[in-house]
């Protein structure tokens, strides 16, 4: 059953499909009502092959711009004379507009846009280069634009925002919903049944059939479009969050973050790594500037930045060093902005889920049209079988016509009905509730399958620093002179009362000069720290001990080599004021140690250093590190003539001191690690720390264990293929991790053992893991808009709590749908039988056109809101994660949907055929009596079934319920409507008023199914024991598995 209900055309990767897997399953959906509302958040293949196109146009331009450049270097290098600078200073400002020439500017917005956009160095050139281009765009590099002058440049030269859709109102929704095509072909059956009627009966009698179809219909589509509108509102809020970027730069002559989105041209950014290059923009200084412009281009190779190639495009990433840029050209201007206005319109990929269920509903919805169309036979045949036996064959009449056509409009109401149309759009309003949850939650998500796909998480691969632990660090210890010292919160003196001068001054040129972290200025002229929690850390440890502008005044930085997790270091070249130069390293304590053969010793002499001193340290670093302390060395070397200038050297240094960092556990890791476990989820530990560390931090939070496997990357990455498969089950800790070590990890726990991994990352390096992944989690504060823009999820708080509580609502979300999915198909099979039974058995049909539009309204919409937004409870994370291969519609399900479908069938057909015996019905009226006793009671069977729907599995069905107001809404208005429509709207929905006793029947026959629900649970299903990723049995744990 569950094949036939899920082929394999539906069956879709969770992250990055193909094309070919897209086209697929979408022209296997054969059978839709309404295919503008069902694919109206999916993706567009022609616009993302548009943006391809696009891209590749793009590639074109860099490359030929590119051999422009180098071509007019040659000419610049030759000593072209060409125009003079006031020519091209005249050409520049034609066609400026008035504004501009009032306001000070020199240049207009075009040609600007056109210098960056070609490659035009010439041009850039000849007006004095950055500085000349600053000048004529009336702004300083050092002072940066004025916050007066924002508007003014942003109306001359535009705003750094992209084109985008404009946002639906909701009266579009309502045009959506109603291009149901069998909405539609009820609409003219309801226009031509009131035609006739009112030609055969007169008004107004002749209209009520119609007119009932139409305010059902009306009913249907409002709310429809009411719930479609409210998830609209929720997906857009998602998206200004997504867009909720910032970036450094210098305004009013003080470091400041503003959005990218209020970036003016003039602008003075500062770029670091992982940053997304904001606007197209001049080098005006840096060191070691690497671009991708992968996601431009296309082009894999990063390209060096410099004074001699300055131009930097919007959209490309810092993939290493640091610099300033002038912004030249923002918005719809750049390349990015006509790129980005096209990617926008490709929308986002169908989940697995709504894939599946988009199979699950094209199956149905053949099955639900052939019994629709045998019952308009049956009914046809019946009539004209009926006509002939009373000699009427020959005679026809215009009740005959509306006889016909109400048996037509039946017939594609069952369609309405058998068609689940709500079940793929039940997902996507399962995740918009989730997502907003979730953001309330400090956690955006980025793509809705990563949502749906961390229920099913058996694996999580995390981050140590600012997941685990807060991320506010202080320097708690140094080893310096041979002396570990313990540093006094807010006090240095401990630290360096026996330091000699000499000592003291080379710890505070190691800190100060080498260093990451900057000493800026706000508004007020107030002083603070900017840069990571490390160097931050360090750098305010230096400040205690002296002054920053002392120590740099008169030194020149030549060269910088910055930090990155592949080399864990940073170094750097200074040129002092005795024109001697000098090299200072700070990085991983081990890695460090290592490139030294001195150290200062207690003397405060430099000395060198033996094996057994060597040794010593090292027991220093690893003693720091079992404190759970991150340990940092710092050195320097004197450099002499045989410097050569490219290289900054990698041994012969003077070990100046040890750091120990301290950065404490967060509060309630240990319970989320624990919460994890008992989930079947394992958490593993990834990080570049020592490996001494990382077993303190990690025996902390709970996730080592006696059993687990500590390894460092190194040792890692020289395993051969068949060594990985023996030992990735045990590793719990990877220290002195790379990059590459993380990568492969993932890549082998995913295609060796088929496990479904989340990875946390922070660094611009972190992105090949992070796309590697089943679900990439990028921080929110300590992560780079590179490592964002990789992951599926963005963690705002960095909090590892905030992980479990996703993978909380995944799991939240996979059943609420598999609730509705049962609670559906059971209504499916009930009014699809019961209609057609009756038609044959009895040649009419029970419920009519206008009730069962009612009916898809409660399983549709109504049951959608009821059970596919339910809340999480803790009892999810007792069980463990759905398997990649596993079924969705389970054993569990069908044992309830056949269970109460046989009771319903039962009960509804056993009244259909002797209603008014059982009864005790009389009358002219008994018919009419019997079948909106008949439709009551179907649908209270429906009411208490949702209710039963909560818990598929647990007797209990009211645990929470007073938890989701939305459910208990659902039911009051089901409840409230049905009794208006048979007691009032009779004369439109073929209902007649009910005795009170009729509706206490009515009432106790649904409630009958919580006792039925409760012996069907008593039947046991047998279930797909899950399997660990080493290939053996769980053990079971927790009441509800042992």
């Amino acid at each position: 059953m569950a094949k036939l209900l899920e082929p394999e055309e539906f069956d879709l990767p969770g992250k990055n499909p193909s094309v070919e897997a897209q086209r697929r399953w979408r022209d296997a959906v054969s059978f839709v009502r309404n295919r503008r509302r069902r694919f109206r958040y999916g993706s567009n293949l022609e616009k993302r092959k548009e943006a391809k196109e696009l891209m590749e146009k793009t590639r074109e331009k860099i490359r030929v711009g590119f051999i422009a450049y180098m071509a007019a270097l040659k000419f610049i290098d030759a000593g072209d004379q060409g125009r003079s600078s006031d020519d091209i200073g005249a050409e520049l400002a034609k066609d400026l507009p008035e504004e501009a020439r009032e306001a000070g500017f020199g240049i207009n917005p075009d040609k600007l846009a056109s210098i960056v956009g070609s490659y035009d160095i010439k041009t850039l050139k000849k007006i004095g280069g950055v500085e000349g281009l600053a000048g004529k765009l009336r702004v300083s590099s050092n002072e940066g634009v004025k916050s007066s002058d924002v508007s003014v440049r942003q109306n001359i030269y535009g705003s750094n925002k992209f084109t985008e859709k404009p946002f639906r109102s909701f009266w579009t929704f309502v045009w959506e919903a109603l291009h149901d095509l069998t909405l539609v072909i009820l609409i003219v059956c309801a226009v031509v049944s009131i035609g006739v009627g009112l030609a055969t009966e007169g008004w107004p009698k002749g209209t009520y059939d119609g007119l009932g179809i139409l305010l059902s219909i009306v009913l249907v589509v409002m709310v429809t479009a009411i719930s479609d509108y409210r998830q609209s509102l929720q997906f857009r809020d998602l998206d200004k969050e997504k867009k909720k970027i910032s970036i450094q730069v210098t305004r009013d002559g003080s470091r400041q973050k503003v959005s990218i989105y209020d970036l003016v041209v003039g602008d003075v950014v500062h770029l670091s790594v992982g940053d997304l290059v904001p606007a197209d923009g001049i080098f005006i200084s840096g060191y070691s500037l690497l671009i991708d412009q992968s996601s431009l281009s296309g082009e894999s190779v990063p390209v060096s930045i410099s004074e001699k190639r300055p131009f930097l495009l919007s959209g490309t990433k810092v993939q290493d060093g640091s610099a300033k840029m002038l912004v030249t050209t923002v918005g719809m201007r750049t390349e990015w902005g006509k790129l980005m206005e096209t990617l926008s319109e490709g929308g986002e990929d169908e989940t697995p889920l709504q894939v599946k269920l988009n199979g699950v509903a094209t199956i149905i919805g053949k099955v639900g049209l052939g019994f629709a169309v045998v019952t308009f036979l049956v009914l046809i045949v019946r009539f004209l079988v009926n006509k002939a036996t009373h000699h009427h064959i020959t005679e026809w009449s215009s009740s005959d016509a509306l006889t016909l056509l109400n048996y037509f409009a039946t017939a594609v109401t069952i369609i309405v009905v058998a068609v689940p149309e709500g079940l793929p759009l039940a997902v996507t309003l399962s995740l918009a509730f989730a997502m907003k949850k979730l953001m309330d939650n400090k956690a955006l998500v980025r793509h809705l399958s990563a949502c749906e796909t961390m229920g099913s998480a058996t694996c999580i691969c995390t981050d140590k620093t600012g997941t685990l632990t807060t991320n506010h660090m202080v320097v708690d210890k140094i080893w310096i002179c041979e002396k570990a010292k313990k540093v006094e919160n807010g006090g240095s003196a401990d630290a360096i009362t026996d330091l000699s001068e000499s000592a003291q001054d080379l710890l505070l040129q190691a800190i100060f000069h080498n260093t990451a972290a900057e000493v800026v200025k706000d508004k007020d002229g107030k002083k603070s720290v900017l840069g990571s929690p490390t160097e931050s850390a360090i750098l305010d440890y230096g400040l205690l001990l002296g002054d920053i502008d002392d120590k740099k005044k008169d030194c020149k930085l030549l060269k910088v080599e910055p930090f990155n997790s592949a080399k864990k270091k940073m170094s750097v070249l200074v040129g002092l004021p005795d024109s001697n130069t000098r090299a200072f390293c700070k990085g991983a304590s081990e890695i460090v140690l290592k490139m030294c053969d001195k150290f200062i010793d207690c003397n405060g002499e430099i000395v060198d250093m033996s094996e057994e001193q060597a040794t010593n340290i090292t027991n220093v670093i690893n003693e720091f590190a079992g404190e759970a302390l991150r340990t940092l060395s710092l050195a320097f070397k004197d450099v002499g003539d045989g410097y050569q200038e490219n290289n900054i050297p990698d041994s012969g240094y003077t070990l100046v001191a040890v750091v120990g960092i301290k950065d404490p556990v967060r509060p309630g890791v240990k319970e989320a690690v624990k919460s994890c476990l008992a989930a079947g989820i394992t958490v593993r530990m990834v990080t570049g720390d020592n490996i001494h560390t990382a077993k303190a931090i990690a025996k902390e939070c709970g996730i080592l264990t006696n059993d687990g496997l500590a390894i460092e990357g190194p040792e890692f990455r020289n395993k051969s293929p068949d060594e990985m498969r023996q030992i990735i089950p045990r590793i719990q800790v990877m220290a002195r991790s790379s990059p590459t070590d993380k990568h492969v990890l993932v890549k082998n726990l995913r295609g060796m053992f088929k496990e479904v991994v989340a990875v946390t990352g922070d660094g611009t390096n972190d992105a090949p893991a992070l796309h590697e992944s089943d679900i990439g989690l990028a921080m929110g504060i300590a992560g780079t808009e590179v490592a964002k823009e990789s992951a599926d999820i963005i963690v705002l708080d960095d909090n590892f709590s905030t992980i479990v509580n996703v993978a909380k609502w995944g799991r939240s979300v996979y059943i609420n749908i598999q609730k509705f999915v049962q609670f559906q198909l059971t209504v499916n099979v009930v009014a699809l039988m019961i209609n057609f039974i009756s038609a044959c058995a009895s040649g009419s049909a029970p419920l009519t056109a206008v009730q069962l539009l009612w009916v898809n309204l409660i399983m549709d919409t109504l049951g959608a809101l009821a059970l596919a937004t339910e809340p999480p409870h803790d009892g999810l994370m007792s069980r463990p994660p759905v398997g990649r291969d596993v079924s969705f519609i389970t054993k569990t399900m069908w044992r309830n949907i056949i269970g109460h479908s046989i009771y319903q069938l039962a009960v509804l057909l056993a009244f259909n055929f002797a209603g008014k015996q059982i009864l005790g019905l009389e009358g002219s009226d008994s018919t009419m009596v019997l079948n909106t006793f008949i439709f009551n009671t179907f649908v209270f069977c429906q009411v208490f079934n949702e209710i039963n729907s909560r818990d598929m599995e647990k007797i209990n069905i009211f645990r929470g319920i007073f938890g989701s107001s939305i459910f208990i809404g659902v039911m009051l208005a089901t409840v409230v409507f049905q009794v208006i429509i048979v007691e009032f709207l009779g004369t439109f929905a073929s209902t007649t008023p009910l005795s009170w006793q009729l509706w206490l029947l009515s009432v106790l026959i649904g409630a009958v199914s919580l006792i039925v629900a409760v012996i069907l649970k008593l039947i046991p299903v047998e279930k797909e024991a899950p399997k660990h990723h080493d290939g053996y049995d769980l053990v079971p744990d927790g009441p509800e598995l042992a």
